[in-house]
């Protein structure tokens, strides 16, 4: 299998401009994974829109994400990463202008479904940096632009409050727009072509199993609490969705070139890791999703502080603020304890935010507390992720091993905020007001989602498994790789 060196970084660009254009893309995709959260209530005023209706306006843009991040970053290995990141970049400003012209739900999902597909500007980033970077930075790069989904998710709740109450919530999609034209132009100029592999065959039907099964599930979850668990559509919604995920696993299992690589899958330290991503993924993005409805609920339903868009945003700061220092500190804790035990701490420590929240949530510092606390554990348990990804595999399936943590990571999003909303709007009155204990319901899945991830963590054994190797019998690296690998091409990790 033939591959093509990538080039050097065009017009001179060094690659602290290429790390800092990629930095910038992860950002304002994180940012609009968030920030139009605290929105949702005037956007579901205006567009008339059911609680299960605005959540979807945040399980679309997921659901987009995740299956969109494992195609588009395979078409990245294959078509270069270059190209496929800008199309991802453009994709994303196509699709915030559509959201930002929405008059109704269906163009507003349309527009949140092609915005997502900018999830895939992870995979390639990934990939870019393995084959830019020297190999001692990857992983610390791969963490950095990893935190940004955390950090990024905080600061977009508290960036949308001023945005909404000074302009309107459409700026929440014309000013990503804007910056994204701009982010895309310096990805033109300054990120090196890449590496381009002959065999550009892609597992499209294993595409299409994916998101069929993410559709039947995210059904199931949202109209659940509406139709009843034991319902027969939605009992028939969740064993189409068995179905379909055992076909995609054969699908994905026998592709030469699978979106989603199920021997690398299977790795000991990569399948943990990459449960623990989901489980906080679903916790994190519900976090993010349910907290700012909560505050914003008038005093007058019985909970709530009747908080403005900027005031609720306001009230995830901490998060913002902690998960960014607790990333830094990460590395220098792990030092001394290890990787391990930072991640059990990580998750322990987020599970006593939405605890909080369940011992007493009438006073507002109380929120703040839960939210610095819910930040802390996230920027440590990011970190450690991507770290222990990083260590599991060789070098040369960094990005790849990375890029599939982070999109569990979203799919345990998307399932989240379909869950949570649905807890929360299960329990509406005839006015549409959620109820309180709504809200408790969904503070405690939280919290045995982080719970059970730091248990899965607890369980690991305290060393890796050893990293795997190219071709080695038993390997969970697909043959198709090792043949490149072993022909001499690709780039330098």
């Amino acid at each position: 299998m033939i591959v093509q060196q990538a080039s050097a970084p065009a017009y001179g660009a060094s690659t602290a401009v290429v790390f800092g254009v990629l930095v910038l893309a992860a950002l304002t995709y994180a940012l609009q994974a968030s920030m139009v959260s605290p929105a949702l209530p005037q956007i579901g005023s205006e567009l008339h829109l059911s609680p299960v209706g605005r959540s979807w306006i945040m399980t679309s843009f997921l659901l987009s994400s995740s299956v969109a991040t494992p195609l588009l970053g395979r078409l990245g290995d294959a078509c270069g990463r270059k190209r496929m990141l800008v199309c991802a970049l453009a994709a994303f400003a196509v699709g915030s202008l559509i959201a930002a012209l929405a008059t109704s739900l269906s163009v507003m999902i349309v527009g949140r479904l092609v915005q997502g597909t900018a999830g895939a500007i992870f995979p390639i980033a990934f990939g870019i940096i393995r084959e830019t970077f020297p190999r001692e930075q990857v992983g610390s790069r791969i963490g950095v632009l990893s935190a940004m989904l955390g950090g990024g998710a905080g600061l977009g709740v508290t960036l949308a409050g001023p945005i909404v109450d000074h302009l309107g919530y459409q700026w929440l999609f014309w000013l990503p727009a804007g910056l994204i034209g701009v982010v895309t132009m310096a990805a033109v100029l300054a990120v090196p072509d890449s590496g381009v592999r002959a065999d550009r065959r892609v597992s499209w039907f294993g595409g299409l199993l994916l998101a069929s099964w993410l559709v039947a599930l995210l059904l199931g979850a949202s109209e659940g609490p509406r139709w009843g668990w034991t319902s027969p559509q939605v009992i028939a919604l969740f064993v189409v969705t068995a179905l379909l995920v055992a076909a995609w696993v054969a699908t994905e299992r026998r592709a030469s070139n699978p979106v989603v690589d199920m021997r690398m899958l299977c790795h000991p330290t990569v399948l943990r890791t990459n449960v623990m991503a989901l489980l906080f993924g679903f916790a994190v993005y519900s976090m993010v999703v349910i907290n700012p409805q909560f505050v914003e609920t008038p005093p007058s339903a019985g909970y709530g502080f009747g908080a403005s868009v900027s005031e609720a945003g306001s009230y995830l700061l901490p998060s913002t603020l902690c998960i960014l220092v607790a990333s830094v500190v990460a590395a220098d804790l792990a030092g001394r304890f290890g990787w391990k035990t930072v991640l059990v701490a990580g998750a322990l420590i987020a599970a006593l935010g939405p605890v909080v929240l369940l011992v007493n949530h009438d006073h507002s510092l109380l929120v703040y507390v839960a939210t610095a606390l819910f930040g802390t554990g996230v920027g440590l348990g990011f970190s450690s992720m991507s770290q222990l990804v990083v260590e599991a595999v060789p070098a040369e399936q960094t990005g790849v091993a990375s890029g599939m943590n982070n999109n569990i990571r979203t799919i345990g999003g998307s399932i989240g905020t379909t869950v949570t909303a649905g807890i929360v709007a299960g329990g509406a009155t005839s006015s549409g007001v959620p109820t309180e204990g709504g809200y408790v319901n969904a503070w405690t899945v939280m919290a045995i989602g982080f719970v059970v991830a730091a248990i899965v963590a607890g369980l690991a054994p305290r060393r890796p498994a050893r990293a795997l190797r190219i071709g080695a019998p038993g390997t969970s690296v697909p043959p198709a790789v090792a043949r490149s690998v072993a022909a001499g091409g690709g780039a330098r990790s």
